[in-house]
């Protein structure tokens, strides 16, 4: 099964203050860090999803596969439309969706959502009552998410529609569901 991954990282932070991929965390770049996570849990192939400040992102994560979102400002449905497209260039059956400003997921998370994975699977990880990422796609609902995903809602749609074939993933022991939204988070989580 060949597995793909998505790091959505084009927004430009607005109420963080900078683009969440330049954001130093934990002795890394938050980009760094979730394509890291995807590459330790042996996804074949990472894009990461690139747009405001994309060109400091490219110069900073030279050895990262970047893929530009020209239409970021509307939001990251924009962005998981562009990632799709660019893995279904390659052999992949499903793809592993995270966003750049949770750096809580764990390779385990990713991996218990992957095992999951086939061309027809939809799964989500589970945080107790919560779902959120690491989300897997397969590649039989690609252009379905691609067709209904706007503003800053990506495939929330696309997954309420077809909630009777989503399978939630417990995650919560493995990994934290915490995202960045603003500066203070980092200092308290540091």
């Amino acid at each position: 099964m060949e597995i793909a991954g998505i790091v959505l990282a084009a927004g430009a932070g607005r109420r963080y203050g900078m683009p969440k991929a330049l954001v130093p965390y934990r002795g890394s770049l938050l980009v760094h860090r979730a394509a890291g996570v995807l590459r330790a849990a042996g996804v074949t192939e990472t894009v990461v999803v690139v747009g405001a400040q994309a060109g400091r992102v490219r110069a900073v994560a030279p050895e990262l596969t970047c893929v530009d979102n020209p239409d970021w400002a509307t939001g990251m449905a924009s962005s998981l439309r562009a990632g799709l497209a660019a893995v279904a260039a390659g052999p992949a059956d499903a793809a592993v969706v995270l966003l750049v400003d949770m750096p809580g997921v764990t390779p385990a998370a990713v991996r218990a959502i992957a095992a999951h994975a086939s061309p027809d699977a939809l799964v989500l990880g589970g945080y107790g009552d919560r779902r959120a990422h690491p989300v897997l796609l397969g590649r039989e609902h690609w252009a379905g998410v691609a067709a209904t995903a706007t503003g800053d809602r990506g495939a929330r749609d696309y997954l309420r529609a077809h909630a009777d074939q989503v399978r939630v993933v417990p995650v919560g022991d493995v990994a934290d569901d915490t995202d960045l939204d603003v500066p203070e988070k980092v200092t308290d989580r540091a």
